[in-house]
């Protein structure tokens, strides 16, 4: 039984985030997403009256949600350390299961110019901030102040897809490996020290 045609449009930008993964920015052409999703060529513009920009823009908001609501999940533990640990272990599996090709697509989309598109930089650019926010929030609730909550938020997410970026080069989970390890020792002794930490969040 054949998708629906309604499906198409969830299908292609389901279809582009994957591309972007594994193939970066440039490579996610349209004829390529629809070889990928099977949707019908008539689509894209019926879809995307944007072309294949707002097609990208739409997947790559589609995978920041994703991790999004993978922080958010974390923002409920008792335990931060355990969270971020889990957040890496996610990368880390992502990477094994995909053979070390898939990548993330909003690193994809940031590293390219896009110059006929600059508003997937942007784009990119609120996604990593939202991540970084996320858990700059959770860090503020166990007792670190904003401003140490912010840089610890901006620092995980820049070793989180450094990690990855490494990994997919070396073929090999040691560079993100290294890296959970690092920040989780970080985190231990940084959440352990805090003047505040057991007492909630102070500003």
């Amino acid at each position: 039984m054949s998708p629906r045609k309604s499906d198409s449009r969830d299908r292609m930008i389901l279809s582009a985030a994957a591309l972007l993964r594994e193939y970066g920015a440039s490579a996610t052409s349209v004829d390529r997403v629809l070889a990928h999703s099977g949707a019908p060529r008539g689509s894209v513009y019926h879809h995307f009256p944007g072309g294949r920009a707002q097609l990208i823009d739409e997947a790559v908001a589609l995978a920041g949600d994703f991790i999004a609501v993978l922080i958010d999940a974390g923002m409920q533990a008792d335990d931060p350390v355990e969270a971020v640990d889990a957040f890496f272990g996610l990368w880390r599996d992502r990477l094994v299961d995909s053979g070390f090709r898939a990548g993330c697509p909003i690193v994809a989309v940031a590293v390219e110019t896009n110059d006929d598109a600059p508003q997937l930089a942007r784009s990119a650019a609120t996604v990593f901030a939202r991540w970084q926010e996320a858990l700059a929030a959770l860090f503020l609730r166990h007792g670190l102040t904003e401003a140490r909550s912010r840089r610890l938020g901006a620092f995980i997410i820049a070793a989180v897809e450094g990690a990855v970026i490494m990994c997919r080069a070396e073929q090999s989970t040691v560079p993100i490996e290294a890296a959970a390890a690092e920040i989780h020792d970080l985190l231990v002794h940084t959440l352990r020290d805090s003047p505040s930490a057991g007492s909630g969040p102070r500003s």
